[in-house]
């Protein structure tokens, strides 16, 4: 607890471009939780680097996605925006949790089998303890609840595991975090493969709807969007094409299946296509407006992230030096 707070941590890799379902399935609803929860959301660098990066190109995308942040709605100064990377007790506590957590449960960790065989040319240690440093970035700030979805669960429980076996050990150090069950954001699935979820790592670029997609090449994806040759629309699993339209239509319009379904009754799939897409380059474009404006004021952002990181740092360390005193590292002399 914070004055009077549950504590909500949660983030986003600074990697690749944050898409529409990024921005449906979980920034907008980020904005909510301020008023309710004292929240810190990371810019994770460091994690990125389990995947070879280019230097540059990461402090960019890095930078962009602490200003999306703030685009999309966030208020730095109601939430703690900040890079990972820039609060050294992310890894620091990692590597003392690594002393706490056993080969066999990162051995069943689904992810590390999943990025093994799509990086088999860098299978290092980093994507094997990659659980490890995700449950420091909860632990460190004692979070009460974890925004997850469900591939995300198992990190979330290991975390759990590896708080609780500590805590057995010396004491109710850490929160044991829950899940978040609040209002979650839409599943958001691939233009051109319905069955899967819409990912900023596609190869097809018509998959994917970006965020600073222009409004043709947004236009452009939905009119190439995979439906099915059934030629009625239905909110239907039978019909997982339609239904991820409908689904974004819903999520950005605010209106209900059943009404979506009534509206565009007899009508095409192009009609629906162009709707969706319309839509959705309405929704975005503040995002992508006070975007460009952040872009510009590089002393505004510069100070956001000096703020932030010394807010995060403030409470990362009291968890931190808590730590390090269970465990029988020596007392720092200032």
């Amino acid at each position: 607890m914070i004055d009077g707070k549950k504590v909500l941590f949660s983030g986003m890799q600074a990697t690749g471009t944050l898409t529409l379902g990024n921005f449906a399935g979980a920034l907008r609803n980020w904005v909510a939780l301020s008023d309710e929860y004292e929240c810190f959301y990371c810019v994770v660098d460091l994690h990125s680097i389990t995947v070879r990066q280019e230097p540059a190109e990461l402090r960019k995308r890095a930078r962009n996605l602490l200003m999306l942040y703030i685009a999309a709605g966030l208020d730095p100064a109601k939430n703690c925006i900040y890079y990972q990377s820039h609060v050294s007790g992310h890894a620091e506590l990692s590597w003392i949790l690594n002393c706490f957590t056993y080969m066999g449960e990162l051995n069943r960790m689904t992810q590390f089998k999943d990025k093994s065989r799509k990086h088999a040319d860098n299978i290092n240690a980093g994507l094997f303890t990659y659980p490890v440093l995700m449950a420091s970035d909860i632990l460190l700030f004692q979070s009460d609840v974890v925004p997850v979805g469900i591939d995300q669960m198992q990190h979330l429980e290991i975390t759990r595991d590896i708080a609780q076996r500590f805590n057995a050990i010396y004491g109710d150090v850490f929160t044991i975090p829950e899940a978040y069950v609040g209002k979650t954001g839409a599943k958001i699935m691939s233009l051109q493969d319905p069955e899967k979820k819409m990912s900023k790592s596609d190869e097809n670029p018509n998959a994917s709807v970006y965020l600073m997609d222009d409004a043709d090449t947004i236009i452009r994806k939905f009119k190439r969007a995979v439906t099915d040759s059934e030629a009625r629309i239905c909110y239907s699993d039978t019909q997982p094409g339609i239904k991820n339209l409908i689904e974004i239509y819903c999520t950005l319009s605010g209106k209900s299946p059943e009404e979506a379904v009534r509206e565009f009754e007899g009508r095409g799939y192009g009609d629906l296509k162009l709707a969706v897409g319309e839509t959705v380059v309405d929704a975005l474009k503040p995002v992508q407006e006070e975007f460009a404006r952040l872009s510009k004021d590089k002393a505004y952002i510069d100070g956001i992230i000096r703020e932030n990181a010394d807010k995060a740092n403030y409470y990362a360390t009291k968890t931190l030096r808590r730590v390090q005193k269970k465990v029988g590292f020596p007392e720092r002399i200032r």
